[in-house]
């Protein structure tokens, strides 16, 4: 059985099609390479409703976030 472990955001790195995962956005926002690629403040950040079906994007990084799925183990 799957279960919803916890939220993920996806970064795609445009120039060099790196893609980099991160378990929240502040996480996201603390590690020094993103601030030149995301262009954009923490708390503007949060005012943009990423999700699933509506990425944040610009010329240097598309922004995803979506769910991580694991298999709950205890109900084998």
């Amino acid at each position: 059985m799957l279960i919803h472990h916890r939220t993920i955001i996806h970064v795609e790195v445009k120039d060099t099609r790196e893609h980099i995962y991160f378990g929240s956005a502040a996480a996201m926002f603390a590690d020094p390479r993103m601030s030149d690629l995301l262009k954009i403040k923490y708390q503007t950040f949060r005012t943009k409703k990423v999700s699933e079906d509506k990425p944040y994007e610009n010329q240097n990084v598309i922004v995803r976030k979506g769910n991580l799925y694991t298999i709950d183990h205890n109900n084998e």
